[in-house]
């Protein structure tokens, strides 16, 4: 029998909702400040803003055993005009970018959430190197902007590819591409 270096152990499954435990918040908070500040290098200290105050943040959370562990991934999400929302600071840990899926599990809450909300409109301002991603999740680019000084895309969401989700706090757990292969 072998046995994987703890260190560099992922957790084959991962629960994806909204945040709501303070734990889970200040996970948040730190995953942001390491890929928008200390690895992206777009803000300096921290990337927190007036929409933070009104937005509700969503966390993919990987599991020890099955229970809550760690905030792998975020997003938030917030209704900027009536019926119109947008989601932003969409970040996943370096460890688990691999995974390949985190992502497009969390764009599937925040638009599903916001849909169940009585969105009817969702957009994104995407950073370039995302756009193929959110091309297969069903977004359409709107046109080419630039962002704290980095190259975005507007994009918006089909959201009949996204069905209306009444508690975002309830979420689901997703398996990793390998647990789902093996299943």
């Amino acid at each position: 029998m072998s046995f994987q270096n703890p260190r560099t152990f992922l957790s084959p499954d991962f629960i994806i909702r909204a945040a709501a435990q303070p734990w889970e918040l200040s996970g948040v908070a730190e995953l942001r400040r390491q890929v928008f500040v200390d690895e992206q290098s777009i803000f300096k200290g921290n990337d927190r803003d007036a929409i933070d105050a009104i937005a509700l943040p969503l966390a993919a959370i990987s599991t020890i055993a099955s229970e809550a562990d760690q905030v792998v991934g975020t997003v938030r999400i917030h209704e900027e005009a009536p019926r119109i929302w947008r989601g932003s600071r969409l970040a996943v840990a370096r460890t688990h970018r691999r995974m390949g899926r985190l992502g497009a599990e969390l764009i599937r809450l925040a638009v599903c959430t916001a849909h169940g909300r009585g969105c009817d409109r969702f957009l994104a301002q995407v950073q370039m190197q995302n756009v193929t991603l959110f091309k297969r999740l069903h977004w359409a680019p709107l046109r080419e902007i630039e962002v704290h000084g980095m190259p975005h895309m507007e994009m918006e969401a089909d959201l009949t590819a996204y069905p209306a989700i009444p508690d975002p706090f309830v979420g689901w757990k997703a398996l990793s591409p390998q647990m789902r292969r093996a299943a």
